[in-house]
């Protein structure tokens, strides 16, 4: 179900990151990114306070919600289920991301954290990609990957797979190994991807999130370069 909510297959999320020098900075330069990144054909964006706020994320949703309603959003307040799952619902955002749905809490916290999710799963019909394993994220539940991915799925509705941290390539043997462990269910790579990788990582996964790449830096502090997601993009078409 996740997938059918983008109009083309392999879709491509890209992260506004909410750089800027004050709020009014970030608001503009998010809308400029994504305007960017919509011309450049990618298929939807990810509001997530890596530089901002929780407050900027709001003020750059309620842009995009009221101005560029036929933009695909998700939303990332990390760290924050509950925050980014009704900000996702107040402005109408398609779906959010999670960077840990299972593997990161001891045993004895995950009830709690599972049934608050549970909670906005049952009222609400925001889609939810869930990271395992994910960049910079403890791993303390102490159960195999395969035992985490089985609890994992059941809360979400994609699964997401990174390397070590930002900008750093996703490995393709761990690819393959959530693969083969998720079966059909929805993959997303959610790190490291570059244009050179996209015939061979999309092969095996089902869509990616999309940050450093599209920087005129190849670097999360950058700036969005407009040739960076052509080429990118372009890379896309080629295996739709």
């Amino acid at each position: 179900m996740f997938l059918d909510l983008f109009p083309r297959p392999k879709p491509i999320m890209a992260m506004l990151h909410l750089k800027g020098d004050n709020r009014d900075d970030i608001l503009t330069r998010a809308v400029r990114e994504a305007d960017i990144y919509a011309a450049g054909g990618v298929d939807a964006m990810i509001v997530e306070d890596y530089y901002g706020d929780s407050t900027d994320v709001e003020r750059v949703l309620a842009v995009l919600a009221r101005e560029r309603p036929h933009y695909i959003i998700g939303v990332n307040v990390l760290d924050d289920f509950a925050k980014s799952y009704a900000l996702a619902a107040q402005y109408g955002a398609k779906f959010m991301q999670v960077d840990s749905i299972c593997g990161h809490l001891a045993p004895a916290d995950e009830p709690a954290y599972f049934a608050m999710i549970a909670g906005y799963r049952r009222t609400g019909s925001v889609a939810v990609i869930g990271g395992v394993r994910f960049k910079y994220q403890p791993y303390l539940s102490g159960r195999s990957l395969a035992a985490d991915l089985a609890i994992g799925r059941t809360h979400c509705d994609a699964i997401a797979v990174t390397g070590a941290g930002t900008g750093v390539d996703t490995d393709m043997q761990k690819i393959h190994e959530f693969r083969a462990i998720l079966g059909d269910f929805p993959l997303v790579i959610g790190a490291g991807m570059t244009a050179a990788q996209v015939a061979d990582k999309l092969a095996v996964a089902d869509a990616a999130i999309v940050g450093s790449t599209f920087k005129d830096t190849r670097k999360d502090a950058g700036e969005v370069s407009a040739a960076h997601v052509q080429e990118f993009m372009a890379a896309v078409d080629q295996i739709r």
